[in-house]
């Protein structure tokens, strides 16, 4: 609209001079309409060039301000290809943890198959056991009783105890530890009052402790207390509660248990390991 106003300001002041020029006479009067019409014309020309530069000024704001758009778009673009990667990486993180849980699961079922096969194996060969005891009792009882005949029938019994035992002990000295607590809790359940149930349930609690399964080592060597606090099995089981305890950072458990055994057991073999483990655990 400036631009226009302008054009025609500077229309008329082409007319009035040519007027003027034409004109041989003119008044004073004319003449001042005449300049008055210029200045104001001048004024009009300034403050279009002035708005000319603002527009040329803000004309480079707003270049300027879409190049910086521009960058922060690249910006944009370059982070988001990087998220896709990130994303893609710790994707194919995500699959090969899950491959590890699903290998990690599949080994944990074949272990547990396997323990289950040797369940089963413990059973049949009790079956068999119990078979022949029948066997023997009826035959015991077919005749008349004789200090021989009950003398052979507690023989039968021990070598069968005796038998489930070391069965159950190779399994324990070849690392094959959960089979191993598997068989002697079998062995528990059916000789509860064995002289070899302590030698049993302390085996259990070794098994755990080698699995790094230290709450339950825990468990099972304070059944040896609990069970049979009598045997010179007790002192091994602490140093084993000892040793559980030490590996879950429980320190005052671990002292408690080793200061109980040296005190209480002093002049057994263990005594002297706890107290080795007492130094270290001060230290």
């Amino acid at each position: 609209m400036k631009q226009a106003m302008f054009i025609k300001n500077v229309l008329l002041a082409g007319a009035l001079t040519a007027g003027a020029s034409l004109s041989a006479c003119v008044n004073p009067q004319q003449v001042e309409f005449l300049e008055r019409d210029q200045r104001r014309l001048r004024s009009d020309v300034s403050a279009l060039r002035s708005d000319v530069d603002g527009f040329r000024l803000t004309l480079a704001d707003t270049r300027a301000n879409i190049q910086q758009m521009q960058r922060e778009v690249s910006a944009i673009k370059e982070g988001i290809d990087e998220t896709r990667v990130q994303v893609g990486r710790q994707l194919g993180q995500t699959n090969r943890e899950g491959d590890e849980r699903v290998k990690g699961l599949e080994a944990r079922l074949a272990k547990l198959e396997e323990d289950a096969k040797a369940q089963a194996e413990l059973l049949r060969s009790r079956e068999e056991e119990l078979k022949k005891l029948r066997d023997s009792i009826h035959a015991t009882e077919a005749k008349p009783p004789s200090r021989d005949g009950l003398t052979d029938l507690s023989l039968a019994e021990s070598e069968s105890v005796r038998r489930d035992f070391d069965h159950a002990w190779r399994s324990f000295e070849n690392k094959e530890y959960r089979v191993a607590i598997a068989r002697f809790k079998a062995f528990l359940k059916y000789n509860p009052n064995s002289r070899l149930a302590p030698n049993a349930q302390h085996a259990i609690g070794e098994s755990h402790l080698a699995l790094r399964e230290f709450n339950n080592a825990i468990i099972e060597f304070d059944e040896v207390r609990r069970r049979y606090p009598q045997t010179e099995k007790v002192p091994a089981a602490l140093l084993g509660q000892g040793s559980a305890f030490t590996e879950l950072g429980e320190k005052l458990n671990a002292r408690l248990v080793l200061q109980e055994l040296v005190e209480k057991y002093p002049q057994s073999p263990e005594a002297e390991r706890a107290k080795q483990r007492l130094k270290a655990l001060a230290s």
